[in-house]
């Protein structure tokens, strides 16, 4: 496939400007120019041409707030000074796999003043004697080279180096906050009042949520117990008074007698 209609298709519906990251791997550039990229795609963070047979990188566009590029397995054996003018905030640059083959080549990238990781693998320049020295030398501002540092130290993936900058954030949110040990004795004094562990501390809670239940339940049994008394109450009242008026008897006594029953059975 081509790179113009690649990048229509990665686009999604989405403008450029819309882009955060942009994968190209193994589409086709014509005459191994760029094709179809340009400074629309102003908020791309992450790019990857891999295997797209480029060999230059004179159309790249400018992207000022590009950190991650991707030019392994291409033909790239110069120019690269363009990616300091046009992608000044590149933290990560894999150009193994390309025709880099002297020093020369890679003096360009100095003016990357943010290039933290670079690789060169699988480049002829790999065969020079010092490769690394020499490297790590020439471009001061890099930490690893070929996914290790200058003691062999392998390079974290991104995620593990995105949560390591966030803890030196909350880190720094600490010192920020005071001295160290200024708030120690309140934390001792928080460590001494509490006698109850976890555990504890779950089970009062526990009893606390069930007490509550049961006091909420004898309540409620209350309430339908004294709207059953009153109920019964008027039944009985309702009995006596149809007993009064609907029946005639000779006798009082006999009234009475039929009254109590009644009581009885309520």
């Amino acid at each position: 496939m081509e790179m113009k209609k690649r990048i229509n298709l990665e686009l999604r519906n989405q403008a450029p400007e819309e882009v955060t990251e942009l994968v190209l791997d193994n589409c086709k550039s014509s005459n191994g120019e760029i094709e179809g990229l340009n400074d629309s795609f102003k908020e791309l963070e992450f790019l990857s041409m891999a295997n797209v047979q480029l060999t230059s990188l004179a159309k790249l566009p400018t992207l000022s707030k590009l950190r991650k590029l991707e030019l392994s397995d291409n033909i790239i054996s110069g120019g690269l000074e363009v990616l300091a003018e046009r992608c000044p905030n590149l933290t990560y640059l894999n150009l193994s796999g390309n025709k880099i083959k002297d020093l020369g080549t890679v003096e360009a990238l100095q003016n990357l003043k943010n290039l933290k990781s670079l690789d060169l693998f699988n480049c002829e320049i790999t065969n020079l004697e010092d490769y690394r020295d020499s490297i790590f030398d020439l471009l001061q501002q890099i930490t690893y080279l070929d996914g290790f540092d200058q003691e062999d130290n392998e390079a974290p993936d991104s995620e593990d180096d995105d949560d390591e900058g966030d803890e030196d954030d909350n880190d720094e949110d600490e010192d920020e906050a005071g001295p160290p040990g200024e708030y120690e004795e309140e934390d001792d004094e928080d460590d001494g009042g509490s006698d109850l562990g976890e555990g504890e501390e779950e089970e009062e809670v526990g009893l606390s949520y069930l007490m509550k239940e049961e006091i909420q339940m004898k309540t409620t049994m209350m309430i339908m117990l004294k709207k059953e008394v009153t109920r019964r109450k008027k039944y009985v009242t309702s009995a006596k008074r149809r007993l009064c008026s609907g029946m005639q008897f000779r006798d009082g006594h006999r009234i009475v007698f039929i009254l109590g029953l009644v009581q009885h059975s309520w």
